[in-house]
Formats: structure tokens, sequence, C-alpha cells
């Protein structure tokens, strides 16, 4: 194994207790908690975490073999991203709802089928965001009406022009990355 030594541990062993903490902002989309934990030495750290509310992405594909993706202004990023559409689940929402109602109001387009795809964590080391992936098909025109601070241009990508835009570093939001590469190279599950 090149000279690295694997070693068996219990994931226990690793494991940070929170000892105290406090909410110093409460927000629309997501809180700021500052916590102390516990390290699995003993010590005491401070740690930082941003709690998000939950929220889908959907990998729309056409029938012709084409990914929806959205252009949009990113205030944070300061530059309008290319990325595949999302949003915020409202509160008693349906995840699978919420994935058809955000490719609606930012695309469009309604799916015939709506398949779960699987989650990930979007940046762990500072936020609780799980975001679930949806893929979409058998695209109808049905569109919803944009939020009221969202401006957004839809387009269809072939794979080739997705896989390029990718490759140039044209897509520079990480869940689009990961969305656009499952479709490229994973196993689609088409339900």
């Amino acid at each position: 194994m090149n000279g690295t030594k694997k070693r068996n541990f219990d994931p226990d062993e690793l494991r940070e207790e929170r000892v105290s903490g406090e909410t110093v902002y409460n927000g629309r989309i997501l809180n700021l908690r500052v916590d102390r934990v516990k390290l699995p030495h003993g010590g005491i750290r401070p740690r930082e975490v941003v709690e998000h509310k939950k929220a889908v992405m959907i990998l729309a594909e056409n029938d012709r073999g084409e990914i929806l993706l959205i252009n949009q202004f990113r205030y944070p990023a300061g530059e309008v991203l290319t990325e595949l559409p999302a949003g915020i689940v409202e509160p008693g929402e349906d995840c699978a709802a919420a994935a058809e109602r955000e490719l609606r109001e930012e695309t469009g387009w309604k799916p015939g089928k709506i398949s779960k795809i699987g989650e990930f964590y979007t940046s762990p080391g500072f936020s609780d965001e799980l975001l679930t992936m949806y893929y979409a098909a058998d695209l109808t025109p049905d569109g919803l009406p944009f939020d009221e601070d969202e401006f957004i241009v839809p387009s269809f990508f072939s794979k080739e022009a997705a896989l390029a835009l990718a490759e140039d570093g044209g897509i520079r939001d990480a869940k689009s990355l990961y969305g656009i590469y499952w479709w490229l190279y994973g196993t689609l599950r088409r339900g």
C-alpha cells in the first residue's frame, strides 16, 4: 500500500460531542449556530455551524438526451453561474414535490417522471445542508411564476456541450458538477 498503514477504527473514536451552543442568527433559509465541542482527545473547541433548510436539486433530461441548466446571478459569488435547477423545500412539503415545483418555477418545464437519485452534503465542514438530487424526464412545457427575486435563463445542453462546459471551467458550482458527472458517467436510475 505504498508505505501507508491501514488502521481499523471505531467511528465513535472520531466523534465530537456538543457541550454547549448558541444560535447567533436566524434567517429565512439558514441559521448560524456557534457550538463548543469536546474533541476525541478531550479538548474543547468552537464549531460554527450553518443550519440550512432542506433543499433539492434536479437533473432534468429532455427526450433528445439534453439536460436543462440555468444561468443565474449568485450574489455571494458575485457572478452569473451555470447550474442545475435547485431550491428550498417548503415547510411540510415532500422533497419530490419540491423538486417538481422548483423545476417548473425556474425553467418552465414539468416532469412526467421524477425519481430520487441520492443525497449528499454540500459543504460538511461548516454546514449541515443535505441536498436531495432528483432525475426528471418526460418534460412538458408547464411553468409556474418565477419567484420575484429570481432572474433565471434556462437552456438545454447536449452531453458533449455539458462536458465541455464543465471541463473548461464554465460550471463552477459543485452541486451541478456532481450532477453532471453523475449523468455522464454514473448509472441512470430512470424510475
